[in-house]
């Protein structure tokens, strides 16, 4: 199980999410994806985007400029 890394820190919404949606045929089942960003609605709607998607937040951290959240895939 790989970990994959996305800075989205300075990224408006939805861009975050549309990073996320783009890497995902690079990421296999089971591999953690770790996506930091800042923006007011970050977690809501990777938390939105991944309940469609049926991924699993495994953590969000704080980082002080903004969040880290783990998705498992």
């Amino acid at each position: 199980m790989a970990v994959k890394e996305l800075n989205a820190l300075g990224l408006k919404c939805p861009q975050p999410v549309l990073k996320i949606a783009a890497l995902m045929p690079q990421i296999q089942p089971g591999d953690t994806l770790k996506v930091s960003g800042n923006c007011p609605t970050f977690e809501a709607d990777v938390r939105k985007w991944a309940a469609r998607m049926k991924k699993t937040i495994l953590a969000v951290e704080n980082l002080g400029d903004g969040l880290l959240i783990h998705i498992q895939f």
